[in-house]
């Protein structure tokens, strides 16, 4: 908790224009000189807020799939949301729906977050086997991953491409209110949905008989979860763009801290996520560029040697 609040300090206090702590404190309390207030209260504040809700759901929903799969690299792009949420922002960039109306670029995220969802069902069907799931969901992932490249081969525009672009590489730059209004309600939602089964998640690690045999409906587990997944991520999606690695890491660095039971792991991943992409936040503010680096692009590169050296570490554990 502290390193969550510590992080959230930091994106506040941290950016291009160089703040001093007292003028920033005077900001946040409604005194001071308008420019600042103007950039702490309205690009600052919002910006530490969505870095809250993406990261958490992110991480929350890594943790729970990793639990439900029992596959230590299983994350929300393995099911394909990411892509259907990223398919569907890509879908209003391209006809242009994104520049017509704020909430458009959102909505449809959030839409092809739920489409993707919906043919995760039907292609798994009534199958009760995480291996199913998995497969199906690398089958909708590469799916959207080949309509977002048709888009980018026929965009209509360098500039549209370059916006497609931008946006799939992820950023919290520039964000309002509107935005953190929009992905509350889905990442609240979808945070609900993924911490209702942490017992189901422990009887799981049994397998799927011992899990029934406990009393564990597994259907309805199954549908929780996923439900969880797409409604919470694509909402963070929605609004941050495409960023990866922060569901598939998160859990590998909180586990040794618990007693690795799927139900423990679930808040401490959240907040872990949270801490984890404000972090990365403050690092593509503060790293000399000629403009600044998209946080997908940071958390890459921090995710990868990070799971790398944590797997070569625990590797007998699995």
């Amino acid at each position: 908790m502290m390193i969550v609040l510590v992080a959230v300090v930091l994106s506040v206090a941290v950016g291009s224009a160089a703040i001093p702590p007292s003028q920033v404190l005077a900001a946040l309390t409604g005194a001071g000189d308008p420019v600042i207030r103007l950039i702490v209260v309205e690009l600052r504040v919002p910006r530490a807020l969505l870095g809250l809700l993406v990261g958490a759901v992110l991480g929350l929903a890594g943790a729970a799939l990793q639990g439900y799969l029992r596959n230590p690299l299983a994350e929300p792009s393995v099911l394909g949301v990411s892509n259907g949420a990223a398919l569907g922002a890509v879908i209003a960039l391209y006809f242009g729906l994104a520049g017509a109306s704020v909430v458009a670029l959102p909505l449809l995220a959030i839409a092809g977050a739920l489409a993707g969802l919906g043919a995760l069902f039907a292609l798994a069907g009534r199958s009760e086997s995480p291996l199913t799931v998995i497969l199906a969901g690398i089958a909708i992932s590469t799916l959207a991953g080949a309509a977002i490249s048709l888009a980018l081969n026929l965009s209509p525009n360098p500039f549209a491409a370059m916006e497609i672009t931008t946006w799939l590489l992820g950023s919290l730059e520039d964000r309002s209110f509107a935005h953190v209004l929009t992905a509350l309600p889905a990442v609240a939602i979808g945070a609900a949905l993924l911490a209702w089964d942490g017992r189901a998640l422990d009887a799981l690690t049994l397998g799927e008989d011992g899990a029934a045999a406990l009393g564990v409906n597994l259907r309805r587990t199954r549908a929780r979860l996923l439900l969880g997944v797409g409604i919470g991520v694509g909402g963070a999606v929605a609004v941050s763009g495409a960023i990866g690695f922060v569901g598939l890491i998160v859990p590998h660095l909180v586990r040794p801290l618990t007693d690795r039971s799927p139900s423990t792991l679930l808040w401490p991943s959240a907040l872990a996520g949270a801490a984890l992409l404000l972090l990365a936040d403050v690092m593509v503010r503060v790293i000399p560029t000629g403009s600044e680096l998209r946080l997908g692009v940071v958390t890459a590169f921090l995710g990868v040697p990070v799971f790398l050296v944590h797997l070569m570490r625990e590797r007998r554990l699995w």
